[in-house]
């Protein structure tokens, strides 16, 4: 069981928060890590694994102009997922994964590109600009460790804007249980 999957689903599950996941390349990882979690339903919602590009556009909304300008594997269109499947499945965060995971190169992307996406209620103070997050990988290895690491990043990812979601003053009693760092 991934650990940072069991944080994911924790600090769901106590602000009464629910995830949906859009996936592309990681062909349904994620989902798999989170409901491998004891407890998963009370905060995942489901998702989507829209492999074949027009899925995207047809399942997920993302803009059939993007896609045919850009091609599935851009940041744009990981951001548009994770914002589609949210709307979608009536979550309050959605997340996306999209790349290239081999052994041939995709759309004009080498293989090892890979966006991966958050989209959630950000606060204003979240630091995240409207329509969330995402964050571009390049990585190295065969096909099944380009998976794995696209969706340790994707939880990363999210955990990230979980943890910084605290109001300023959860954030200073953690700061004094961790050492004042």
């Amino acid at each position: 069981m991934n650990s940072t999957a069991t944080d994911v689903v924790r600090l769901l599950t106590v602000r009464g928060e629910t995830l949906a996941v859009a996936e592309s390349l990681t062909g349904g990882l994620v989902a798999a890590d989170i409901t491998s979690v004891p407890g998963a339903s009370k905060a995942f919602r489901g998702s989507v694994t829209a492999y074949a590009t027009e899925l995207k556009q047809e399942l997920l909304g993302v803009d059939a102009g993007l896609l045919a300008a850009r091609g599935a594997v851009d940041p744009q269109v990981a951001a548009q997922m994770a914002a589609g499947v949210r709307k979608a499945l009536g979550a309050d965060w959605g997340l996306a994964t999209t790349g290239v995971a081999g052994p041939d190169p995709q759309d004009g992307q080498p293989v090892g590109t890979v966006f991966v996406a958050v989209d959630g209620p950000f606060g204003a103070d979240s630091g995240s600009a409207p329509g969330g997050k995402v964050e571009g990988l390049r990585l190295n290895g065969d096909r099944a460790e380009i998976r794995r690491e696209s969706v340790r990043s994707v939880l990363a990812l999210l955990l990230t804007e979980l943890v910084g979601e605290h109001t300023g003053n959860e954030r200073a009693q953690d700061t004094e249980q961790n050492g004042g760092f």
